[in-house]
């Protein structure tokens, strides 16, 4: 079946079908992975986009479901050069085709994938439409215009309902603004004890549930549609150690005086050179995001830079100058990419082992467990 791409400047794009059939409007953008397809559509933060692989071959390897970032995908199309209907790995559980029409999600292949990336880096991000349809150009353009793009995708990807990991050492409150398995997992193979929260949980709620550190995630678009999760960050700077994942830098930043501005075409892929300043080292990141912390924002604040991003001078990573609270832009749980960074999840659980040293009146967990669990249960009914 055909399928066709039109985006918001008129250029038309027309391919082959595979997944789901219909129509539907997002933001079109490109990753630059070379594997990690099958992540990189369950990452939460992709919500309300049409993603482009600039890899000529995807699917070949299938779909694994213990390689899900999320419950499930929450993009809006999905753009190949060429789609291979027959994996082959022996890991193999399911085809992307089938997947993608299991949820909905329309896959268009054929296409010209690096003219396609370079109208974007060139105009930048835009709104397309993704169709299997026979509507004309005309047709498509006025669905286009009249269809806005999703905001507030946080409320959409984060989770409904508080729910915990059990662990024996430090309890880590993760605030779910649309969080990848991959900080879950990081958190839990250091023996912390998660308790998971909606993106919207009050400062008080989070402070009932006693955590030693707080953990910001990642998620989806523009960090000024969720102002009441920059309060609820405001709230507990300084009370517990924070730390903050991509959007939660973003919110973290603006929570401490800073802006944030939209890039051009944004940092999607696993292959991002970022800069420790202290170090002068340079990591292979894995970033997905489409804002960024305004450098001339930071000045007059308590915030110092840590990371810059070595291709545009982005800010990349953040710190208090006063308070245990740290950030970054990328991904240091991976993902798809390079786990270079996972150190700074270490980095976390020092500054909160330190911080419990300064404040000794603060109850210990193993005092808290019974009382903690009780709370858990009544939240999460």
């Amino acid at each position: 079946m055909q399928a066709r791409l039109l985006l918001e400047d008129g250029t038309l794009f027309t391919g082959q079908s595979f997944g789901a059939e219909g129509a539907s409007v997002g933001e079109v953008v490109f990753n630059t992975g070379i594997t990690g397809y099958q992540e990189v559509i369950s990452d939460p933060s992709y919500c309300g986009q049409i993603v482009t692989m600039t890899f000529p071959l995807i699917g070949n390897y299938g779909i694994t479901r213990d390689d899900f970032e999320s419950v499930r995908p929450f993009i809006h199309g999905f753009v190949t050069r060429r789609y291979e209907e027959v994996p082959s790995n022996w890991r193999a559980q399911d085809s992307l085709g089938r997947l993608l029409k299991e949820y909905g999600i329309i896959g268009i292949s054929e296409v010209d994938t690096r003219m396609l990336t370079r109208i974007i880096r060139r105009h930048g991000v835009m709104k397309g439409i993704l169709t299997t349809g026979s509507e004309r150009v005309e047709e498509l353009q006025e669905r286009m215009g009249t269809t806005p793009l999703p905001r507030n995708q946080v409320a959409w990807t984060s989770t409904k309902n508080v729910f915990s990991s059990p662990g024996t050492k430090e309890r880590i409150v993760l605030i779910d603004y649309g969080a990848k398995s991959g900080i879950l997992r990081e958190l839990t193979q250091r023996g912390c004890d998660v308790i998971v929260v909606p993106h919207n949980t009050t400062a008080d709620e989070i402070r009932r549930l006693h955590p030693d550190g707080i953990q910001l995630s990642n998620g989806p678009g523009d960090p000024k549609d969720v102002p009441e999760s920059v309060e609820t960050v405001r709230q507990l700077l300084g009370e517990y150690p924070i730390f903050g994942i991509c959007l939660g830098h973003q919110l973290f930043a603006l929570a401490c005086g800073a802006d944030t501005d939209k890039l051009k075409f944004g940092h999607r892929g696993g292959n991002h050179p970022v800069k420790e300043l202290e170090s002068g080292r340079c990591y292979i990141t894995s970033q997905n995001h489409g804002y960024t912390v305004k450098e001339e924002s930071v000045a007059g604040t308590d915030l110092v830079v840590t990371h810059i991003n070595n291709n545009d001078k982005t800010i990349e990573g953040l710190k208090h100058a006063k308070h245990p609270a740290f950030s970054v832009q990328y991904h240091p749980e991976a993902a798809p990419g390079p786990f270079d960074s996972s150190y700074l999840f270490d980095q976390f659980l020092d500054m909160i082992r330190e911080h419990k040293l300064k404040n000794p009146e603060r109850p210990r967990q193993a005092q808290l467990s019974e009382m903690l669990r009780g709370e858990l249960q009544y939240a999460q009914k």
